[in-house]
């Protein structure tokens, strides 16, 4: 009996708390939303079934958690808290992108960079609640709407933040067809939702080859800070574009980046511990990332009316809301939204100008707030 106690002892019943039940359940709840909803299940399955893991009670002595050093979690986590898998997730996403429609119409880049207020008008909310202006600076990429960029930044800017940040920059980009679709009614009139575009013009291959290059250098210029990011996203697109890297592309796309997404998604999900994550300033950052998603969405959409009133040639302002770069989601929720008006009005090809030019905007934002609060 005393042996059949101290095993008792040993487990997970014996140590559980009300806030490892509350995480299990979010991790459940996660997967969940996954399944039934298909909400993002690429990174939600994997972030919920990581939460589920990292909320077992741990055995004392025993080396099995995300913060203990020489652990199996540890050494997959390394790749989160030092910004190892972001660039790798942006190699892959730069194979899979097509910046034709964005290239057809430059002007729609207007609109990616415009959704990036959301990043730093939620810099300064975080600054006015208390955070310091790192944490600030980390917390305020949640607005972009892009996981691996709110999760490389904070790697480097406030690695304490960097599981609440990482959880909220995920959620709300499952999120996006919940949270867009009310503020794209309540800012965009029927007859703006209405509006047709013209066919986008055809882009030539040559300008797809060089547009990876000169967009580098521009971008790198600009912000220094952005050129890891950036530099994977443009060489992945370069692979693709060239032609003659199509066994590259086809690997860095497929294979690669879905086991650099496992590796990401559940890794974030193990550092979810409840005695380090559940805590006021974790509330404050979802708070914080809701209130940036939504300015930035808005962001986008007004700015395209403001485009309007100087254009002959209106577009339709729906398409700024997929300014954040949830790829593509947000052009899909786009595409959706304006065929609840009208069936035969397709914005996909338009909305993808803004959300391929968002990714590159939130890259951007990144790397000026890493290089100023360095």
């Amino acid at each position: 009996m005393d042996i059949f106690s101290e095993f008792l002892k040993t487990t997970g019943f014996a140590s559980m708390t009300w806030g490892n039940a509350i995480m299990i359940l979010i991790g459940i709840l996660f997967i969940t939303l996954a399944i039934r909803k298909d909400y993002e299940p690429l990174l939600l399955v994997p972030i919920g079934m990581g939460a589920i893991v990292g909320n077992i009670p741990l055995i004392e002595g025993m080396a099995l958690s995300v913060y203990d050093a020489g652990s199996v979690l540890s050494y997959l986590y390394f790749g989160v808290s030092h910004g190892i898998y972001p660039p790798l997730i942006f190699l892959g996403i730069g194979a899979m992108t097509d910046f034709s429609t964005m290239l057809s119409n430059p002007k729609l880049i207007l609109l990616g960079a415009a959704a990036q207020i959301g990043v730093f008008l939620t810099f300064l909310g975080a600054l006015s609640l208390g955070f310091s202006y790192k944490e600030a600076g980390a917390i305020g990429i949640i607005g972009g709407a892009d996981g691996p960029t709110a999760i490389f930044l904070a790697a480097k800017l406030a690695k304490e933040l960097l599981g609440p940040i990482a959880i909220a920059a995920y959620s709300y980009m499952a999120l996006v067809p919940v949270i867009q679709p009310p503020i794209m009614r309540l800012l965009t009139t029927r007859q703006e939702r209405l509006i047709r575009m013209a066919p986008p013009r055809r882009v030539s291959q040559r300008e797809k080859m060089i547009f990876p290059v000169a967009a580098f250098l521009i971008c790198a210029m600009i912000a220094p800070g952005a050129i890891v990011l950036l530099g994977m996203l443009f060489f992945g697109n370069l692979l693709k574009e060239s032609l003659v890297t199509e066994r590259l592309a086809n690997t860095a796309r497929t294979a690669m980046i879905d086991i650099v997404t496992i590796l990401l998604g559940f890794s974030v999900g193990a550092s979810t511990q409840a005695a380090t994550f559940l805590q006021p300033e974790s509330m404050l950052i979802f708070a914080l990332g809701a209130a940036s998603f939504a300015v930035a969405t808005a962001g986008g959409l007004l700015f395209a009316k403001f485009m309007n009133l100087f254009l002959k040639e209106k577009i339709n302002p729906l398409i700024g809301a997929a300014g954040v770069s949830a790829v593509p989601d947000s052009a899909r929720v786009v595409q959706m939204v304006g065929q609840q008006e009208d069936p035969h009005n397709f914005l996909l090809m338009h909305a993808m100008a803004p959300n391929v030019a968002g990714v590159i905007g939130s890259a951007i934002a990144a790397g000026i707030l890493w290089s100023v609060l360095t």
